[in-house]
């Protein structure tokens, strides 16, 4: 359901930030048929109120010699609040684990994890994720191509 304080300018402003966060305040104005000043005062109020988390380079993993994308799914022993945390908590620090979901249905956590190769991965998962307390059992799938990637939310 979208959000009741977020208005059609305000729609049209963050369909332009999705589509390219480096455009300038003049431009964005010009986009949604708003003067500069206006157009970026929206643009605050939208950061301050979390609308817009933040600003980042999509980079191409590949190229950085990071080709492949582990799915993990982790069942844990026991789900207690405390347990949760102590697993996001860890999880968080990780920065091979670009995604991580707490989920529904036979596992707890579904992340995606980023790798150089098949051995950097076995490393990850010895050296970190197995240690871990409370870990039950881990299935792993490897992707073998991305068919669709986007930060991109459907904003009508």
């Amino acid at each position: 359901m979208p959000n009741p304080l977020l208005d059609k300018i305000d729609l049209k402003i963050l369909r332009a930030l999705q589509a390219d966060a480096k455009l300038t305040t003049a431009e964005i104005a010009e986009r949604v048929g708003l003067s500069a000043s206006p157009c970026a005062r929206r643009v605050r109020l939208l950061e301050r109120a979390g609308v817009v988390k933040g600003y980042t380079a999509i980079v191409d993993q590949k190229k950085v010699g990071l080709p492949i994308s582990a799915f993990a799914s982790i069942k844990l022993e026991r789900q207690r609040e405390e347990d949760l945390d102590r697993f996001a908590e860890a999880v968080s620090r990780w920065p091979e684990v670009v995604d991580c979901y707490l989920m529904t249905g036979q596992r707890d956590y579904l992340m995606r994890i980023v790798a150089a190769d098949l051995e950097a991965y076995e490393r990850f998962l010895k050296d970190k994720l197995t240690r871990l307390d409370n870990v039950a059992s881990i299935e792993t799938s490897f992707a073998l191509g991305q068919v669709k990637r986007s930060e991109v939310l459907p904003l009508g």
